[in-house]
């Protein structure tokens, strides 16, 4: 059974980082080890939104606008994590974190309607 985990998450002051981690499992799966990982979050007061992407290589990646200079999305292939590195953490950056696989062709990488396997969320807030 196909299975997306995250973990990373907690309360952290302004300013601070978290490194969040994404786990889909089985690793083996071909699926998960040629397709596009993304990263969305969502508030109570928000619709989810995307935040980073990052394409099966591992060498191309792409962020929204707002957390673009301060996270970076990587990924391990081999073990097929994926890593979203958040710097400079802001109370606006709080919100449950959320990871997903990019299995539907045919839509961009921000657009949430492309992921399918949607882990359960990790929360991250930031708070002083």
């Amino acid at each position: 059974q196909v299975q997306v985990v995250e973990s990373g998450g907690g309360l952290v002051q302004p300013g601070d980082s978290l490194r969040l981690s994404c786990a889909a499992s089985p690793a083996s799966r071909r699926t998960f080890k040629t397709y596009t990982m993304g990263w969305f979050r969502q508030t109570p007061e928000k619709e989810r939104e995307f935040v980073a992407a990052i394409d099966w290589t591992g060498d191309t990646a792409s962020y929204n606008e707002s957390v673009k200079a301060r996270f970076t999305i990587s990924r391990d292939i081999t073990n097929n994590i994926v890593y979203l590195q958040m710097n400079s953490l802001k109370p606006e950056d709080t919100a449950l974190y959320y990871c997903a696989v990019q299995t539907y062709l045919g839509y961009s990488d921000d657009d949430l309607r492309g992921y399918d396997y949607w882990g359960q969320g990790t929360q991250v807030t930031v708070s002083s």
